[in-house]
């Protein structure tokens, strides 16, 4: 049974007249809590996505840069996008929800936030209301400005290009620290680490763009210290 089959399975357990945000309640441990993750991506991207109306089978193509949405499953993906985007409830609700399910400091609210910035620049352009929306999601979320940043330069071109920001670290900060920094990183980025944090499958190829992105910062911040 796919990911998107259980997901509608979810969907359709919900009490009639329950909004969509009521689904968090729910779903707080694996293997639940991967479907969790992969509505709460769809759910916020339905709410900073810039059309109005129904979702087209076009526009869920543009989540298979962050999941693999196999055609015959696209009616199930649009499905949430729709029941999103319908929902009176506000982004901020949802973030909250989303937030509370997970828990403080619960690192897969930034593999959450990682997954917004990729769709945000999947037509190529970072726009202001995207990038009000991000902040947002991220200080209910508890991702700090540190992080925010890390994530910023990696996505947006148009960001300047820090390595230590890739890293979290500060430019001053000792070779030392900088090189734990990266090696945690790197471990972070394991697909064994991330399914244990319960992301589903289709999420591990986030990971492998983020270990690029380490370990070319990681190399430039070496460069710069040995010449």
């Amino acid at each position: 049974m796919s990911i998107w089959t259980r997901i509608s399975e979810a969907l359709a357990a919900l009490a009639k007249g329950e909004g969509l945000s009521a689904v968090f309640d729910r779903l707080k441990t694996p293997p639940e809590r991967s479907i969790g993750f992969t509505i709460a991506v769809i759910a916020l991207g339905a709410k900073m996505a810039k059309a109005d109306g129904q979702v087209t089978r076009d526009e869920v193509t543009a989540f298979r840069e962050v999941f693999a949405i196999a055609r015959e499953e696209e009616d199930n993906a649009a499905r949430v996008f729709n029941l999103a985007r319908q929902d009176v409830a506000g982004f901020e609700l949802y973030a909250s929800k989303i937030a509370a399910m997970l828990g403080p400091g619960d690192p897969v609210l930034v593999d959450l936030m990682e997954g917004l910035f990729h769709i945000a620049m999947a037509d190529g352009e970072y726009h202001p209301h995207e990038d009000a929306f991000l902040r947002e999601v991220a200080r209910i979320f508890g991702v700090d400005d540190r992080c925010f940043r890390s994530l910023l330069t990696r996505f947006v071109p148009d960001a300047a290009p820090d390595p230590y920001y890739v890293l979290r670290v500060s430019h001053d900060a000792p070779m030392d620290d900088i090189r734990a920094a990266w090696r945690q990183a790197v471990k972070d980025c394991h697909p064994d680490r991330m399914r244990a944090r319960g992301l589903p499958e289709e999420a591990l190829k986030l990971a492998e763009q983020r270990l690029v992105a380490v370990n070319r910062a990681w190399e430039e911040i070496t460069g710069k210290k040995a010449a």
